[in-house]
């Protein structure tokens, strides 16, 4: 015996609502994603200026 279509869904099957609820979460992009590339190069970019600062630049000109 051969499984037939799936049957019709109601509005209130919790199916149906997740993948309203991922399609949503969908639209808005991958925010979390770019604000944690975000704050990595700000880090990034701070341990460089800090070294520069405090390592680099008081060693003064090499000779």
């Amino acid at each position: 015996m051969e499984p037939g279509p799936p049957a019709p869904t109601s509005p209130n099957d919790p199916d149906d609502r997740d993948d309203a609820r991922v399609e949503e979460i969908m639209r808005e992009g991958p925010v979390g994603a770019w604000a944690l590339a975000g704050v990595s190069t700000f880090v990034v970019m701070a341990i460089y200026l800090l070294f520069y600062l405090l390592a680099y630049l008081p060693r003064g000109q090499v000779q």
